[in-house]
């Protein structure tokens, strides 16, 4: 016994080693018979990682796994993924792998695939990304699988399926599929199990939303006619359950299909059932009332021509429905709604809401609608009556809304219009009638600062527009009250379009700051990384494209006031002009035109600003922009008239980002009236010029020319005077106050101090009434620690020369008309001499005054030095007593 347990112990062994050798000895086999199937079978690029052949997983069968499938498709969808799989896994019978290639195609039991997506799309030129299959001629091209399946799993997989031509898109997550049958047989029983959760779409328009939907199905398979018929069948979409019945047969020209379904459960929480499960919470502890069917059969051809005619229908009457946790009850539900198509033809599909009825407290609403070209071009008639408290929504049904609302709604409207006229702004097809009232409702948009409150608010429907009867409304500090035309309201309504009209718009106070909206910072991780991540920021709401014509007592924006508002300002793709804007600010006339873009992440501003008898201390005090472009205007008092061209970006707040701001100014200033004591630099200048007042500086007419960009004001040369002294400034400073400035001063000798009066005294000549030097002053630091630097000393020396040339002069003519006169005298004397002595003329001079100083070169120079020290005694104690004040050329 023990020898016939080691044999069969052996054997085991001997078949276990073979079994574990022998996929080695055929993998290749299999690996080449996988890739002629491919080739022969697809047109597209299909890779794996690798083909693996066991004897063990499947055993008493071989089974073969391709992993980490990809098929790449090609033209016209080259470079886009059909579809992945982790695995791929075949179940073969072992005899199988003996067959000789001439023998036969391999036969396969059964197939698993684990973590697939499938990506299926039509373009809108009609292109298939899933018509791979080679149109082969079957004599030329053998078959190398055969099919005999027992059974067959999906796990863990997902499916999509996008028509561009509809815009139509179908996302199956989450699916699991399995299905144990005998498909070689004529007639078989299939037995299915499916789960996945299901989104549907159709123009952008959700009619499911990641909804869970199991199936269990048992299928009749007639493989002769090829007719399959469902038995015995449950699906659950939501929680709403359904049965269903019929069959499904493929013949040349298409499928004959036959299909009828309903829902076996008639109350009418069946209805909340299929609702998306984060709107139907608490489902089960619903209190309900009434009935709710749905009875529908799909019947006929389904060809590319062509599809089955469509009969469903929606029906509940005098239904009611209240959540436990919940203070209200919606009561005196009645619906009629059917899903038709009597024709076969898919564009004569339409929706018929006879009638949705519905009441919560004493506020009733009832619609009737018509939805026609549902794949195409949507038609919609619709009729709207009745009230609806805003607030009692959220407290009859667990609806959780971005944003509390409240308010009441009234309507009374007929609509009649189509998508294409939406989607193209054709307001002529689009027919609208009725009225349309909003009182007190309450409602905070994304990124708004406060709620908007909007007190009453009437309109009339007309074709194409609506006319805007009345709007009263609150946010923050700012009250608007607007008339109006709104060209697109429905297609505002429904999330096709922007907002767009034409108003006018009256306000007691308006703050700009209330009517912004913060943009959302980017989550796309391409602009969220290092330096350019994108934030939040003030924005112009992208929706809104209007004119409106304003007219505002109060309008703040930032630390401005201003009043008497008027002008027109136009909105369209976040950019806001201006033009003929018009305001009292600082006791004067404001005109603005320009424009301020929010498009781009860094919002943008070009601007025209006038401005015509400002308060030139308010202004400068009140206005930062004014106080980097003239820092020292603050020591003025008076009116100022300016016209300024300026551009650049702007901050979160939407306040001028001044390092970035760029243009030219022009001010004139009507003002006599000075404070030095208020500026730093005034001050540094009288007491580097003292013989200035700087109250008394003549600024009648005095207007001025500067440019700035870069952070950089430059002044063109402008004049001041002061009393008989003609001053030339020009020069540059930053916005951080960082100045560079140069002062040219025409300067009378009356000017110079005592000292020099009295060496101009002791000339005594009417020449030096007329002298003056010119004094340069260099103005550098900030304006808050200024440092003031003179010329003076240079100055005064060249006024030095000046004035000895003139001693000069004047001792030189003095001497020439003393030698004059006494020529004269000797003249006289020799006419009373009978014969006078013929001598030449010096001659006689020197004859006749011997020991009189004669104005030779030397005496000359004798006289010049003279003059030279007797000036340089008065002018050294000058400069002696000036040197800590006007000789100095630093003033720190």
């Amino acid at each position: 016994m023990k020898r016939v347990l080691k044999i069969i112990g052996s054997l085991l062994i001997v078949i276990l080693i073979i079994l574990a050798l022998v996929p080695f000895v055929f993998q290749s086999q299999i690996e080449d018979v996988v890739k002629r199937y491919v080739n022969n079978s697809v047109n597209a690029q299909v890779d794996w990682d690798e083909v693996d052949l066991s004897f063990f997983k499947s055993f008493p069968k071989a089974q073969v796994d391709i992993n980490g499938l990809v098929i790449h498709n090609n033209k016209p969808f080259e470079g886009e993924t059909l579809a992945t799989a982790k695995s791929i896994s075949f179940s073969i019978p072992i005899k199988e792998l003996l067959k000789k290639k001439e023998n036969g195609a391999m036969t396969i039991n059964s197939i698993k695939v684990d973590e697939a997506l499938l990506t299926l799309k039509v373009d809108s030129f009609g292109n298939e990304n899933f018509d791979i299959a080679k149109q082969n001629d079957t004599t030329k091209t053998p078959t190398e699988f055969a099919y005999d399946i027992k059974d067959y799993q999906i796990n863990n997989s997902a499916f999509s399926y996008l028509d561009e031509s509809q815009n139509l898109l179908i996302n199956i997550a989450d699916l699991n599929h399995s299905g144990k049958g005998n498909f070689s047989s004529n007639a078989s029983e299939l037995i299915t199990e499916s789960r996945a959760n299901v989104s549907f779409s159709i123009d952008s328009t959700n009619y499911l939303d990641n909804n869970p939907v199991k199936l269990n199905a048992t299928i009749l398979m007639d493989s002769e006619n090829q007719r399959y018929t469902f038995k015995e069948n449950k699906g659950l979409i939501n929680q709403l359950p359904l049965t269903f019945k019929g069959y499904v047969q493929q013949l040349e020209n298409g499928q004959e299909i036959d299909i009828s379904f309903e829902n076996e459960e008639s109350d009418f929480k069946s209805f909340l059932a299929i609702m998306p499960q984060q709107y139907s919470k608490n489902f089960n502890d619903v209190e309900s009332t009434g009935e709710f069917k749905v009875v529908g059969n799909i019947k006929g051809m389904s060809t590319e021509e062509r599809i089955p005619n469509i009969d469903i229908k929606i029906m509940s009457d005098n239904a009611s429905f209240k959540y436990p946790n919940l203070p209200k009850k919606v009561e005196n539900i009645s619906m009629d709604v059917a899903i038709l198509n009597t024709t076969g033809n898919a564009d004569d599909t339409y929706i018929d809401i006879k009638n949705l009825d519905f009441k919560i407290d004493t506020d009733r609403f009832q619609t009737t609608a018509v939805l026609k070209d549902l794949s195409g071009n949507t038609i919609v008639d619709a009729h709207l009556n009745g009230t609806i408290n805003l607030n009692n929504i959220s407290q009859a049904y667990p609806v959780e809304f971005d944003q509390q609302l409240s308010g009441i709604l009234r309507a009374n409207v007929h609509t009649n219009f189509d998508m294409e006229a939406i989607n193209r702004n054709a307001y002529d097809r689009i027919r609208n009638k009725g009225t349309v009232s909003i009182t007190n409702l309450v409602f905070s948009p994304d990124g708004a600062p406060n709620p908007i409150q909007i007190d009453k608010a009437e309109m009339t429907l007309n074709s194409g527009n609506v006319t805007l009867n009345s709007f009263s409304s609150k946010t923050g500090q700012s009250d608007l009250n607007a008339t109006g035309t709104i060209y697109n309201l429905v297609g505002f309504l429904l999330g096709k379009k922007g907002l767009q009209g034409n108003f006018n718009v009256n306000s007691n106070t308006l703050n700009v700051a209330d009517l912004m909206v913060e943009d959302e910072p980017s989550t796309d991780p391409a602009e969220t990384t290092n330096s350019n991540q994108k934030k939040a920021g003030t924005k112009i709401p992208e929706f809104l494209t209007c004119t409106l014509n304003v007219n505002a007592n109060k309008v703040i924006y930032d630390d401005l006031v201003l009043s008497d508002v008027n002008g027109t300002l136009a909105v369209k793709d976040q950019q806001a002009s201006l033009t003929n804007v018009t305001s009292k600010l600082f006791d004067g006339i404001l005109a603005v035109a320009g424009n301020v873009s929010t498009k781009s992440d860094t919002p943008v501003f070009n601007m025209n600003i006038g401005a015509e008898g400002f308060n030139v201390e308010e202004s400068f005090n009140n206005l930062k922009l004014l106080q980097n472009l003239a820092p020292i205007a603050k020591a003025l008092h008076g009116k100022l008239n300016t016209t300024i061209s300026i551009k650049g970006s702007l901050n979160d707040e939407l306040s001028p980002n001044l390092q970035t701001i760029s243009g030219s100014a022009f001010a004139e200033l009507l003002t006599d009236v000075i404070t030095p004591e208020t500026s730093k630099v005034l001050q540094e200048l009288g007491g580097a010029l003292n013989f200035i007042d700087f109250t008394k500086l003549d600024l009648r007419d005095f207007k001025l020319n500067l440019d700035f960009s870069d952070g950089l004001v430059h002044v063109k040369p402008f004049n001041v005077n002061y009393k008989d002294i003609k001053i030339v400034a020009s020069g540059s400073h930053s916005f951080d106050n960082t100045m560079d400035y140069k002062l040219t001063l025409n300067v009378p000798s009356k000017y110079l101090g005592s000292e020099v009066n009295r060496l101009i005294g002791k000339i005594d000549n009417n020449q030096v009434n007329n002298i003056s030097i010119p004094v340069t002053a260099k103005l550098a630091g900030t304006f808050s620690n200024p440092r003031v630097s003179t010329d003076l000393s240079s100055s005064v020396s060249e006024l030095t020369k000046q004035l000895i040339e003139i001693e000069k002069e004047k001792m030189i003519n003095k001497g020439t008309d003393k030698i004059r006169e006494l020529i004269g005298t000797m003249a006289k004397k020799g006419e009373q001499t009978e014969k006078p002595i013929e001598k030449p003329r010096d001659s006689i001079i020197r004859d006749s005054i011997p020991t009189m100083p004669f104005p030779t070169d030397t005496t000359s120079t004798t006289i010049k030095k003279a003059a030279e020290k007797s000036v340089k005694d008065v002018l050294g104690g000058l400069i002696k007593s000036r040197k800590t004040v006007k000789d100095s050329t630093s003033k720190n």
